[in-house]
This record gives C-alpha cells, sequence and structure tokens, in this order.
C-alpha cells in the first residue's frame, strides 16, 4: 500500500529534510514551512523513522480537506476511513493541534471536534456505542493552515529528536536533529576535521560522528507504529533495523573534537558519546575558548555558543564572542559556522558572513551563520570560500 506521509521539521531547514527524504528514494509532493510531504510504500515509514536525522518526526495523512466552520471540520474529520487505521480497541486521541492563519482557531475545541467526528465515524463501522481503547495507541495530529485541514496518525511516538544516548545534557542544549541538520547546511564531510569549542553535552561532535560511521539515527529506539501490526508488518521494522546495521562503519577515521570549560559538561559529553557508540570517533576535553586552537588546516568550526538565553550578562556574552572570534581569526583557512540569538556576531568577526540563514529554534529565532574558508589546496587571499550544501 502506498501512503501519503508528512514529516515536520524546524522552521527554516525543509531543504535539508527534503533532500534527505529524496536520498532515501521517496518522492517528495509537497514543501511548507515546517513540513515536508512525501509518498512511500508500508517500508517508507520504517525507513524514514530509523533514517531520517532532521524529521521530528513522521505522520500518516489520513485527511487533506479545506474547513472553515467548526461543522465543515467535523464532517471533514467523519469523512475519513478511520477504521482502516485503527483496530476497534485502538487507543486513539488528538495530542496536538494547530491552527495558523485560518478561520478555526481554538486548539481544544479543534481536539474536541475532531475525536467526536472519529468516534462517529467508528461507530458506523464497528456498530457499538463504545469503544474500550485497551490496544495499540494510535495518537493523531491536526494542522491547520490557511483554513487547510491535514491529519496525521503519528507512526514515531516520542520526537525523532530523541535518538536515546542523550542521558545528560546541558543548559539550553541543541536538539539533536537541529544539530544534524546545521552539519548537514555546511560541506563539511567525515575526512574533515571538526571542532565544537562550546560542545555542551556534545550533541554536535556526536551527530557527526554518528554521520561518519553511517550509524542511523532511529536505529536505537521504539516507534509508536511498531505496535500496529494490523495496519503495518512487523517485517518492515526488521528490514530497516538490518538495513542500518549493514549500512554501520566503524572503521573511518576521523578528527571530530569537543571543547568544554564545564568539566560536568565534558563528562557528561563523554557518556553521552559512549551510549552512541561513537566515543572513539571523537575527542572531548575541558578547555576555555582562550584556547582554541588546531595544527592542521581547513577544518570547520560548526558550535552553538552561549547567548541571551543561556547567560544573562551581556558583557560576558560580548567577552566570549570577541574571544571565539580572535581564536578563529587564527585558523586562517577554517570556515566558522555559528548558530545563535547574539546579534552581534559579524561585528566581531571583523565580516559579513557568506550565508546566513535563519532557523527557528523551537520559538526563538537564531540564525545561522557561516564563514567559509578556501577549499582544500587553494590559496587564502583571494580565494573562494567552499560552497555549503543547500
Amino acid at each position: 500500500m502506498k501512503y501519503k506521509l508528512m514529516a515536520p521539521c524546524h522552521f527554516g531547514l525543509e531543504s535539508v529534510l527534503k533532500k534527505e527524504i529524496s536520498d532515501l528514494g521517496y518522492e517528495i509532493t509537497e514543501v511548507m514551512d515546517g513540513r515536508v510531504i512525501f509518498t512511500g510504500g508500508e517500508e517508507a515509514v520504517a525507513r524514514a523513522n530509523v533514517f531520517l536525522r532532521t524529521a521530528e518526526r513522521v505522520l500518516i495523512v489520513a485527511g487533506d480537506f479545506s474547513a472553515t466552520t467548526f461543522d465543515e471540520l467535523f464532517e471533514g474529520i467523519k469523512a475519513i476511513d478511520w477504521p482502516a487505521y485503527i483496530p476497534k480497541n485502538g487507543k486513539f486521541w488528538v495530542t496536538k493541534a494547530a491552527s495558523v492563519k485560518s478561520k478555526i482557531f481554538s486548539p481544544s475545541d479543534i481536539q474536541s471536534i475532531v475525536k467526536k467526528a472519529m468516534v462517529d465515524r467508528m461507530k458506523e463501522k464497528y456498530a457499538c456505542e463504545w469503544f474500550p481503547e485497551d490496544g495499540e495507541n494510535f495518537p493523531l495530529r491536526v494542522f491547520i493552515n490557511k483554513d487547510r485541514v491535514i491529519a496525521g496518525l503519528d507512526t514515531t511516538g516520542e520526537s525523532l529528536h530523541k535518538r536515546g544516548y542523550r542521558k545528560l545534557v546541558s543548559h539550553a542544549p541543541l536538539a539533536e536533529n537541529l544539530a544534524a541538520a546545521l552539519i548537514m547546511l555546511t560541506p563539511w564531510k567525515s575526512d574533515r576535521i571538526l571542532v565544537d569549542p562550546f560542545c555542551g553535552c556534545g550533541t554536535i561532535p556526536i551527530e557527526a560522528a554518528m554521520m561518519a560511521a553511517n550509524i542511523a539515527p532511529g536505529m536505537n529506539r521504539e516507534f509508536t507504529a511498531e505496535g500496529w501490526t494490523d495496519l503495518l508488518p512487523k517485517k518492515i521494522w526488521y528490514e530497516a533495523a538490518d538495513e542500518a546495521n549493514d549500512m554501520i562503519d566503524m572503521s573511518v577515521e576521523t578528527d571530530i573534537q569537543g571543547y568544554d570549560i564545564d568539566d560536568g559538561m565534558v563528562k557528561a559529553a563523554r557518556d553521552n558519546a559512549a551510549a552512541a557508540g561513537v566515543e572513539d570517533l571523537i575527542h572531548l576535553q575541558r578547555r576555555p575558548v582562550s584556547q582554541l586552537s588546531h595544527p592542521k588546516k581547513y577544518g570547520f568550526i560548526i558550535t552553538n555558543p552561549p547567548y541571551g538565553e543561556r547567560i544573562g550578562d551581556k558583557d560576558e556574552i560580548e567577552g566570549i564572542y570577541e574571544e571565539f572570534a580572535g581564536r578563529f581569526k587564527g585558523l586562517d583557512s577554517w570556515s566558522a559556522c555559528v548558530i545563535t540569538g547574539y546579534d552581534g556576531v559579524e561585528k566581531h568577526m571583523g565580516r559579513k558572513a557568506d550565508r546566513n540563514r535563519k532557523i527557528y529554534n523551537g520559538m526563538m529565532k537564531t540564525y545561522f551563520y557561516q564563514f567559509m574558508g578556501p577549499k582544500p589546496g587553494r590559496q587564502t587571499a583571494g580565494s573562494a570560500g567552499e560552497k555549503g550544501a543547500f
């Protein structure tokens, strides 16, 4: 059976997710703000959950229609063949409702009306007045944008950014899928140096190491839809896991480093790297940004320094960025890629960023500044910077 699937992502990273889905071999049918819609067979549900690094979750789109009133919403939801997805004892509820630029805008009312419409349709099929809901979970998410309603069954459960390795976190850490997307926005490859001088709990170095070793981000976790055996055969999950295991290459040689000024964070990063199975691919140490250096050329700094939401003293923030910029100037062939909500980055770096992408980190607007160095083999002076992937 062919499904219409939707994968939400961070706003501003749709192009990265689109490429990931295309690389898996699936047809993209639509790209929206913060969402990519694509089609695929049963195996696509499992493979998308296991292999996508930048998605939030994978939804089976059960309904896609227009509604400007609650009556139209009710009838549109009721028209969907819910018994084709949900068994008689399935537990179903609207886990999230969101509305943007639409006449229907109350999330709580949307949730209530959608649930009632689903129950009415299920009653018609199963000829009963009450459902035990003691079976597998079938959470539903409803998105309304400009009066267009998309109802999707959540196959994932806990967000895909929860890989399972991050037991200890720093204050305001990057989500794993956002860290992966930032790396994928740069030209970095596993044979190049990568340093994160503000590594915190190690998310950026760990995600880079997982990419280098071809470790699928979802191979060590569970998904809600694994229990949907009436809808999706168990074998698709086993096959996706086997495919992921066959791809792993721990023999890859890497130079991935993470520094932090906090001993506790360095220990947490090491523990997280071990949980991810990449501790041998990363060098983590306590080191202040004032000691940022590397003997080799053409490396990448990809980092999430402290900024307003993470540290309160403006003078301290400026001092951190001034120190970072000064150390980066000594790495004359390197590239620096910085995600931050602090707006003084270019001032401290003494140059305009070659690329600057707006990315929403949750509800916080941040910018991903890319200061690109020369490609390997080119002279630093007067040479063109490296081209990013997107």
